[in-house]
């Protein structure tokens, strides 16, 4: 069974009804911090908690709309909180339709209004007459007088009225099988039938709702006796509460026993359960182990000096032998660890289906940390429908931009909507954000990336590789992304970067002209930051040259060729004019036409415009470009 769509009617910062549909995996809450985000999913909780909790109940006084309170207050009517519609899986309509009737129910969906007392209305269309049809077939007792009669029976007493008027034991017999159809016992107005379905089949089959946020982080040392008087706070009992089931350890018991060697089986193997979880998807730092240990603690009280013993359970996170407290480790680590130990308590019940409604989850971890999170819960959705709020564009995959849904406070209350509100840059952000570290990540960049200058040489090595390709030469793999820089100085920033992704990086680079660059290269080099065979020079493929620039690639006819087609501006240049003694084509040309430097970006874009063919080229120019992307293309073997 799915929930497909939350109405919320009045709670809170929603003084006006705001409805929207719920996914049947993931859906994300988007917007500014006190936005209504958090009571929007507090409202979804209190429809049907997991647990009895007096946090999730509906509250006329702390959850009404404040501004509203004193009207409802004169009125003395019980406010409704708010409408879910869920979605009957086909399975359980199956089972439904095969005791009575298929087609019993006119719709797979129903609805169900929760209000301030903590009452629910449900609605659910059934077909009386389609159940009588069948339930009087099945029984071999079906006749148009007695589908008639039944039609009229609204409860128990109207079938035994009914069942009084026949003397045959055929009919008796059949129709006290079906007092059980007409019992009514919620006495709804709507029928028994309907009643029935919903008693019987929906409501053991309605999801549960988890809440969890931050505060419902383990304490790294739990006093059983605190525990036992329930002098923790209130979050802090429920986790660790939750953990003490979750290893099946009867806290009282350990308040008597003198020997904890008992309990020592039970702690390892939660341990076992919490840490391949864990693991599976913590990312950050494997070399992490988690230990549970119970010690008793002595102290004194001051009173009257009498010996206490304080039994405690101790918390540790072991990394390369060194322990440390829980508390002690990351923010983020602590609210993983706390929220599998929090999932896990419901996870074994098998019996029920769950919601699970996180609150910020991972607000604490790094960003790559985030991106490990997300995969869990991809993973956890294939069982569960999750609901989570976030602000981090981090949190957002903007393949699945659908998912989310905005919630934007306004004078006149939160408003929660399906599309994206163009009108409100703040909640867009994350959005916004999203969506451009996606594209950076993709247009530009792949598992395996040629770093190079600037945009002029994606050009040129782009346009010659579909040249050679189309002359069936040596052209750059289709796999390889060409990654403009944007400058050589900015290269060993870039490579820096990608490393940290776990990509393939190649540099393909103008010749060193300047020392600090140079520096930083080296360095990177040194440091095995990247492997020195994975920087080439374009002086590398040119025996004439001792520093080269990608321009060099070309014989300078060749690339004259370009360049004065896009510089109508200039009197054409000739071999003749350039100064033989440097080896660079861009320095010459920049020394001939007395300039500082021109823009390299025009011949590059003149060769596209111009869609030449391998017939424009000297064969030494197609040469030159082939055992550029043969090197290339190897460095990626």
């Amino acid at each position: 069974m799915k929930l497909k769509q939350v109405e919320i009617l009045k709670y809170k910062s929603f003084s006006s009804t705001q409805t929207f549909q719920v996914e049947d995996k993931i859906t994300i809450l988007v917007g500014m911090n006190e936005s209504g985000k958090t009571s929007a999913l507090e409202a979804m909780g209190k429809t049907n908690y997991f647990q009895d909790d007096e946090e999730f109940k509906f509250n006329l006084t702390h959850d009404y709309p404040r501004k509203e309170k004193k009207a409802i207050d004169k009125a003395k009517t019980d406010p409704d909180a708010i409408h879910s519609t869920y979605e009957i899986d086909s399975q359980l309509l199956a089972n439904i339709e095969e005791e009575l009737g298929t087609g019993v129910l006119t719709s797979s969906e129903f609805t169900i209004t929760t209000n301030y007392s903590n009452g629910a209305n449900w609605h659910v269309e059934a077909d009386p007459k389609i159940f009588i049809e069948h339930i009087t077939k099945v029984l071999g007792i079906a006749s148009a007088a007695l589908n008639e009669k039944l039609a009229k029976v609204n409860s128990a007493d109207d079938l035994n009225a009914l069942i009084g008027t026949y003397s045959e034991d055929k009919y008796i017999a059949g129709l006290k099988t079906l007092e059980k159809y007409y019992k009514n016992i919620w006495q709804w107005d709507s029928g028994p039938i309907a009643e029935y379905i919903s008693r019987i089949y929906l409501k053991p089959n309605l999801p549960k709702f988890l809440y969890y946020d931050e505060y419902y982080a383990l304490p790294s040392r739990i006093s059983i006796e605190k525990l036992e008087a329930n002098e923790l706070t209130d979050n802090e009992f429920k986790t660790a509460k939750a953990f003490f089931e979750l290893a099946d350890i009867n806290t009282k018991e350990i308040l008597k026993a003198d020997n904890f060697e008992d309990f020592i089986a039970e702690l390892e193997a939660t341990e076992a359960i919490i840490s391949d979880e864990l693991f599976k998807y913590w990312q950050t730092n494997k070399n992490l182990s988690i230990t549970f240990q119970i010690d008793k603690v002595p102290s004194t009280d001051q009173r009257n000096n009498t010996q206490i013993v304080e039994h405690v359970l101790d918390i540790r996170v072991k990394s390369k032998g060194v322990s440390l407290s829980l508390k002690n480790r990351s923010k983020g680590f602590n609210w993983f660890f706390s929220f599998l130990v929090w999932f896990k308590k419901i996870q074994e019940d098998q019996d029920s289906n769950y919601i699970l409604l996180l609150d910020e989850p991972g607000l604490n971890l790094h960003a790559s940390a985030q991106a490990d999170l997300l995969k869990f819960l991809e993973d956890l959705s294939e069982n569960y429908q999750i609901i989570y709020t976030t602000h981090s564009p981090f949190m957002i995959s903007s393949e699945n931009l659908d998912r989310v849904r905005t919630v934007l406070e306004t004078e006149d209350g939160s408003i929660i909507s399906d599309s994206i509100q163009e009108k409100d840059p703040n909640t867009l952000f994350p959005l916004q954000a999203a969506l451009g570290y996606d594209i950076a990540q993709n247009l530009y960049i792949s598992k395996k990336n040629l770093l190079v200058e600037g945009v002029s040489d994606l050009i040129i090595l782009t346009a010659m590789s579909s040249i050679l390709e189309a002359e069936k030469r040596t052209f750059l793999r289709s796999d390889i992304t060409i990654v403009p820089t944007g400058g050589l100085e900015k290269v060993a920033t870039f490579i820096s970067l990608l490393r940290g992704s776990n990509l393939e990086t190649v540099c393909l680079l103008d010749s060193y002209t300047d020392a600090k660059g140079k520096a930083k290269m080296d360095s990177l080099i040194a440091d095995k930051i990247i492997h020195g065979k994975k920087v080439r020079f374009f002086h590398d493929f040119l025996d004439t040259h001792n520093t080269a620039d990608l321009e060099d690639i070309f014989t300078k006819i060749d690339y004259l060729k370009l360049f004065n087609a896009a510089f109508q501006e200039y009197t054409d240049i000739s071999v003749g004019d350039l100064n033989p003694a440097i080896d660079q084509i861009i320095i010459q040309i920049n020394k001939h036409l007395s300039i500082q430097r021109f823009n390299h970006y025009r011949p590059a874009n003149q060769l596209t415009k111009m869609a030449v063919d391998a017939s424009f080229f000297d064969s030494v120019t197609l040469e030159n470009f082939e055992k550029v992307f043969m090197e290339v293309n190897s460095l990626f073997d």
